[in-house]
């Protein structure tokens, strides 16, 4: 079992190092990109013109709703299924030692960063989101963004190269919206609300998804 606790400001400090590394540069150019577009073969002149029976070039031509709202109903999908096998501890759960919930780590395999995400999303929605000065959480148990990762992590979703990994597709989305910052900083900064901080976790559950992650 993993003994390392990080903090929600040494999660946020791995999480940037990561997403500055080249590695990680790598993994994040064309990250829109699930597979590669198909090559056409060019028309021969001597073949007859393909027949309304036949199928179609691009399997996007079978779809009858946009390939964007497929993956977001996909998503939102996600941590409801995931959530039926393994619920949340209660109100109690969220103000209890986070030392108290190591048991449940025990024989968990690992998730994708998106999954994590959509575990950190979960507890956000039902034990609360702060944006004040952060440990893990306030005393009514509520979690800033990188306390929320912990946490997953902590419940058993999710190995800490995971929420590392999940951390830097956090980033990610940040630098693309023009922050040049951390997460903790975004997180308190005046003015945050949990709708934003929702949102900010819906993007980057999408964009990691997209990737594979």
């Amino acid at each position: 079992m993993e003994t390392v606790r990080p903090s929600p400001d040494q999660l946020d400090a791995q999480a940037s190092r990561l997403h500055d590394s080249e590695a990680w540069q790598q993994i994040v150019s064309g990250w829109e990109h699930t597979t590669p577009e198909p090559v056409l073969p060019a028309p021969d002149p001597q073949r007859p013109a393909a027949t309304p029976s036949q199928p179609p070039a691009d399997w996007r031509n079978l779809l009858t709703v946009p390939v964007d709202r497929l993956i977001d109903e996909s998503l939102r999908a996600l941590p409801a299924r995931s959530a039926g096998e393994r619920r949340l501890p209660g109100r109690l759960g969220a103000v209890l030692p986070e030392h108290l919930h190591a048991w449940r780590r025990v024989g968990q395999p690992d998730v994708r960063p998106s999954v994590h995400l959509g575990y950190a999303r979960q507890i956000l929605t039902e034990w609360g989101w702060q944006n004040t000065p952060y440990r893990l959480r306030n005393p009514r148990g509520a979690r800033c963004l990188c306390g929320a990762m912990l946490t997953a992590h902590r419940l058993g979703y999710g190995s800490l190269d995971t929420v590392d990994r999940a951390g830097a597709w956090m980033i990610t989305e940040l630098r693309s919206r023009g922050w040049t910052g951390m997460i903790g900083p975004w997180n308190r900064h005046p003015g945050r609300t949990a709708p934003e901080a929702l949102s900010l976790l819906d993007s980057t559950i999408r964009r990691a998804s997209l990737a594979g992650h």
